[in-house]
Order: structure tokens, then C-alpha cells, then sequence
């Protein structure tokens, strides 16, 4: 019994080989070209049928090819075909052919005419053939087809529609026996076209096409058919005219496959080589099924969608208006902001920011001049109050300057009544009295134009001034206050003129307020010790002044808050006077600074800018 388990077992592997090998046996199909493998527009639907056949069949394919050459000569049929059927018979001799592919209608042809010397029991599958290329011939119960159709005077209409004023158009086509058969459809489809020229390039060699495509007059367009067997019977494998015309780049060319679609063709409703290579692979796999032929029945495959390359139209003023519904647009080039948009959109935020920033910098900007506007204008209050509540300390100085010109006018007058009636007329005296009057009457004047213009309320207003004599001014106004505060006042001006720009008024109520201030620090001492002293002088671009008082000084805690409004070292004061001086010398682009001398007394020291223009 051991020996029967054995002999069985091994038996079953002994079979095991056998049958792994008949199901390995791969389905052999024969793929037929009708020029060659690289002739258009096969070279671009023959590499993805490849790829389908292989990816979808039910079993491995092995794969056979030929090329038919005889229409690369101009011949069809051959005159004699026999001993390429031979070759054929050779290349699968004695064997199961699973299925017969002819790419194009070459090809189609010459298999149809040869059934029954060639394969008659294998399934023919008749690919990428148009049907009116073949419909002469009668398809068997073995035989079934995945055509494509179209009208080719779409195309043409395409062309007019992109550019209206297009006037010429070259149709470039080939000059083979296939080609010559679309020649003559062609011609029949585009008779309807009156208003356009057609320049045929069946007749001519490929060198006569590419100078006749340099020669070309403006409004022009190109429609390229086939150019496989040019008129010399030389092959233009891989679309090599087409190359030289893309090349040359004289005017817009357009296609029915999209073989060269993204090389320089403008584009719109084309053969799709990856949809035929797709439907012919599936009928093919059906086919390897063990579907019958002649059962299997599909439409036609037309035109795919309208597609368009974006640069061409570009390059070629193509409104995209009038482009057909549904179209689509490949190789557009992105816009600075499709390309750039993150940094364009960060920037445009920066630049909001900024913006953002600056208009609020503006806006505080605006607020701090009317702020200030309005601070010159309260501190410009303020110094006016302040002048009239020092009118009262300048009333014994006024009073003083008034009396005596008032004194000197009232004697005079009495002396030129007593002369003139004096029976002896001395004109020459009474000349001199009147004149007197007069002197002293402008002195009274001036007193009191002094006295308005310390007053008045007048804008800030920059002028040309001598500071020297601003100091004198104010000197002699206050020199009464002086006296009745029992107080020496002694002036030491520089030789010559100190030119600042000033307002007038301004600076003499600075003068006044720093003496007055330097007299009421004297108000505790005894009146032989009270002495101040005004002394001006030209320091290194600057006029400088110096108000010296013999009183006690400045307390060194206070040095930093005598010019603080409302800050006072008096019993009764307001703390205004030092403060308002301050601010009236910073808006002349001047310093007020305080320190305390080593002998006794504070010293107030003033600086201006010097100009060169003094009035």
C-alpha cells in the first residue's frame, strides 16, 4: 500500500507542471501596422494600447508586430503582396493567433483583401480606422472594429471662428495613397468655404512645403491633416514636417489629433490618442474573452472635447471669448498673483499695518499741534494775565517816567505865557520853550507806547530784533520799581547789536518778569545790600543774558523746580512768573537756567540764537 500512496503522489507532481504550464500559455496576438510603428497618428495611440492590452487581458499577451510598407511607395495594393503574407504565416507559424490588430486603415485594407490567404480563423479587430476608409470592403463574423469619424470641415470653421480674419489657409497632407483619398475629402468638405483661399500641399516635396510656409502672407493659418509620403515619395516618420513647421512659427497651426498637442499647436476639438488607444484595448480584451467579434458593436470615436494650449493663443491674439462653450485651457501660465499671492497677500497686510500705523501717527500728530496750538494759545493768555498783574508793580515806574515830562511841559508852557506877553517878543526863546514842549510830550508818548505794547494782546510773531536794545527798553520801564524797592539796578549791554529773531513783546516780558523775580528775592534784606545786576553778551552763536541778584539764593533742593508752574519760594506767590519766562524763551529756540552764586544771590542765565539780520 505504501508503494501505491507513493506512486500516486508522485504521478501528481509529475502533473502539477503540466497543467501550470497550460495555464501559463499566453494568447498571442499579431499588432499590424499600416506604415510603421512611428508614423502619425499611431505613434502616439499604439504605446498606450500596448499598456491597456497588457493591463486588462484576462491571460499574458505575447505580442507580435509588423509594419506594412508598400503605401510608403505609393502603392496600394502592392503588386504583390504574397510574399509579405508569407512572412506573415512565418512570423506565427503553426500556432494559435488569438487576435489580428490593424492600426489604421492601411492596414485594415490589406488584411481585409487577404482573409482567406492569411490567419482566417483568428478575430480581426480593426483599430483606428475611419470608417469611410474601409466601407467598400465587407466585414465577416470574425471581424468587428473600433472606428473613429469626423467632419473635417469643423475644423475649419474652428479656425474662423478663433480668428475671423483669416484669409489663407495652407492644408498640409501627404501625398500617399491614404492621403490621397482624404485629399479628395477634403476638398468636398471645404467647398462651402467661398471667402478663404486653400493652398494644397499634396503636390509638393517637404523642403517646397517648409519655404513655402516662410513665404507666407499675413492672416494665414495652418491646418495639418497628414503629411506620412511626402510628393517625393520621401516618409516623414514621427510628424517630422510638422516639427519643421512648429519650428518656423509663421502661423497658427491646428490639428484633428492631438498627437503634437503642448509642441506648438494651437489646439480645439481633437482625436484624444489616449480615448482611442483606451476603447480599441477594451474591444481587444473582450475579444481575448472569448466574446464574438461580430457581436461586439461600438459607436464610433469622434472629436474629444475642445482643449487649447494658452500660450498659443497668446502668442497668436486669440480673444478667449470666443472660445467654444466648455472648453478647456492647459499651460496657462500663472498671474503674479496665483504665483506669489502668500507674499502678495503678507505684504498687502504690512502695508495695511503700516498704513494702519501711519494714519494713527498722523492722527496723534494732528492732535499734539492742535494741542500745542491751544498750549501757546492758553500760555499766550496766561503771559498777557500775567503782564497785567505786573502793571500794578510797574505803576510808581510809569507814574515816575510821566511825571517828569508832564512837569517839564507845564513849566514850559508857563514860561512861553510869560513871554509872550512880555512887551519885548523874543522869538528865538519862544522857540526854544515850544520845542522843549515837544521833546517832552514825545517822551510822554513813548512811556505810554511802552506801556501798550507791554499790554496789548498781539499774536506770536517772529521778527528781526537787537536784543541789546530790548534789554535797555525794559531796564528803563522798570528802573521806578527798582528805586522804590530801594534796590540799585545796574545794566553792563555788550558793544554793538545782539541780532536775534523774536517777538517783542515776549522777550521784554521775560526781561521784566527774571528782574522782578530778582528784586522780590531781595525783599528781606537790607536796602544797602539790595543790588541787581543786567549784563548781556555775543558767546558762541548766542546772545546771553544774566539777571544777578545779592538775595539769599536758591535753595539746592529747589534749583530743578523754580521753573515749575505754580511753584513758589514767596509767602504770596503764584509760581507762574519763572514758569511763563521758561516757556516764552523755548518757543525762541532759547535756555533759561538757574544756579546760585558762590558769593551769595542766584544768577538767571538766558541764551538765544544770534542772526545775522537785525533791523
Amino acid at each position: 500500500m505504501k508503494w501505491m500512496r507513493r506512486l500516486c503522489l508522485g504521478g501528481a507532481f509529475l502533473l502539477i507542471p503540466v497543467n501550470l504550464v497550460h495555464a501559463a500559455e499566453p494568447d498571442r496576438v499579431l499588432l499590424l501596422h499600416s506604415f510603421g510603428p512611428e508614423f502619425s497618428p499611431w505613434h502616439t495611440i499604439t504605446p498606450p494600447f500596448r499598456e491597456e492590452l497588457r493591463k486588462q487581458a484576462p491571460r499574458p499577451v505575447d505580442l507580435y508586430e509588423a509594419s506594412l510598407q508598400s503605401e510608403r511607395f505609393g502603392e496600394s495594393p502592392a503588386p504583390e503582396e504574397g510574399p509579405f503574407i508569407e512572412y506573415l504565416n512565418a512570423l506565427v507559424p503553426a500556432r494559435d493567433l488569438k487576435l489580428i490588430v490593424a492600426m489604421g486603415a492601411p492596414a485594415t485594407r490589406f488584411v481585409l483583401r487577404n482573409r482567406a490567404r492569411m490567419f482566417p480563423s483568428s478575430p480581426l479587430l480593426i483599430a483606428s480606422s475611419d470608417l469611410r476608409t474601409y466601407e467598400d470592403l465587407t466585414l465577416a463574423a470574425n471581424d468587428t472594429a473600433c472606428p473613429i469619424t469626423f467632419d473635417p470641415a469643423v475644423h475649419i470653421d474652428h479656425i474662423l471662428r478663433l480668428l475671423p480674419g483669416t484669409s489663407n489657409i495652407v492644408v498640409a497632407i501627404g501625398a500617399s495613397p491614404t492621403e490621397r483619398f482624404w485629399t479628395d475629402q477634403l476638398r468636398q468638405s471645404f467647398q462651402r468655404f467661398s471667402g478663404v483661399t486653400f493652398e494644397w500641399f499634396n503636390n509638393l516635396s517637404a523642403d517646397d512645403m517648409v519655404k513655402r510656409i516662410e513665404e507666407l502672407p499675413p492672416h494665414s493659418a495652418i491646418y495639418y491633416a497628414t503629411v506620412r509620403v511626402d510628393a517625393r515619395g520621401a516618409p516623414q516618420e514621427g510628424d517630422a514636417i510638422l516639427l519643421r513647421f512648429l519650428g518656423l512659427d509663421r502661423a497658427p497651426i491646428f490639428t484633428h489629433v492631438d498627437s503634437h498637442f503642448g509642441e506648438g499647436i494651437v489646439g480645439g476639438p481633437m482625436f484624444s490618442s489616449r480615448e482611442i488607444a483606451q476603447r480599441c484595448a477594451e474591444v481587444a480584451v473582450r475579444i481575448l474573452g472569448g466574446e464574438p467579434p461580430g457581436k461586439i458593436k461600438i459607436a464610433p470615436v469622434g472629436l474629444a472635447a475642445p482643449v487649447y494650449d494658452w500660450r498659443q493663443l497668446q502668442r497668436w491674439g486669440v480673444d478667449q471669448k470666443l472660445l467654444p462653450p466648455g472648453a478647456e485651457v492647459l499651460f496657462r501660465e500663472p498671474s503674479g498673483w496665483e504665483r506669489y499671492r502668500w507674499q502678495i497677500a503678507l505684504l498687502g497686510a504690512l502695508f495695511l499695518v503700516q498704513g494702519g500705523m501711519i494714519v494713527s501717527l498722523l492722527h496723534e500728530r494732528d492732535r499734539r499741534l492742535r494741542a500745542e496750538v491751544l498750549a501757546r494759545q492758553r500760555m499766550s493768555e496766561l503771559a498777557h494775565t500775567n503782564r497785567y498783574s505786573m502793571a500794578g508793580e510797574l505803576t510808581a515806574s510809569i507814574a515816575h517816567e510821566l511825571n517828569q515830562p508832564l512837569a517839564a511841559i507845564l513849566t514850559n508852557a508857563e514860561t512861553a505865557e510869560l513871554l509872550i506877553k512880555s512887551p519885548t517878543l523874543d522869538l528865538k526863546e519862544i522857540r526854544e520853550v515850544i520845542e522843549d514842549i515837544r521833546r517832552d510830550d514825545e517822551r510822554a508818548s513813548e512811556v505810554i507806547r511802552r506801556l501798550r505794547s507791554l499790554l496789548k494782546k498781539a499774536p506770536f510773531e517772529l521778527k528781526n530784533l537787537d536784543f541789546n536794545e530790548i534789554v535797555r527798553e525794559t531796564i528803563e520801564l522798570v528802573s521806578a520799581v527798582a528805586i522804590a524797592r530801594e534796590a540799585d539796578l545796574l545794566s553792563s549791554t555788550s558793544r554793538g547789536s545782539l541780532p536775534v529773531k523774536g517777538d517783542r513783546i515776549q522777550l521784554q516780558q521775560v526781561i521784566l518778569n527774571l528782574i522782578v523775580n530778582a528784586l522780590d528775592a531781595m525783599s528781606e534784606m537790607p536796602g544797602t545790600e539790595r543790588k541787581v545786576t543786567v549784563s548781556t553778551a555775543a558767546t558762541n552763536g548766542f546772545a546771553e543774558l544774566w539777571i544777578s541778584d545779592t538775595g539769599p539764593g536758591i535753595p539746592p533742593e529747589h534749583l530743578k523746580d523754580v521753573f515749575e508752574p505754580f511753584f513758589s519760594t514767596k509767602a504770596h506767590g503764584m509760581g507762574m512768573g519763572l514758569s511763563i519766562a521758561r516757556t516764552l524763551v523755548e518757543a525762541h529756540g532759547g535756555q533759561l537756567t538757574a544756579e546760585n552764586q558762590a558769593g551769595g544771590g542766584a544768577t538767571l542765565r538766558l541764551r538765544l540764537p544770534l542772526t545775522s539780520n537785525p533791523e
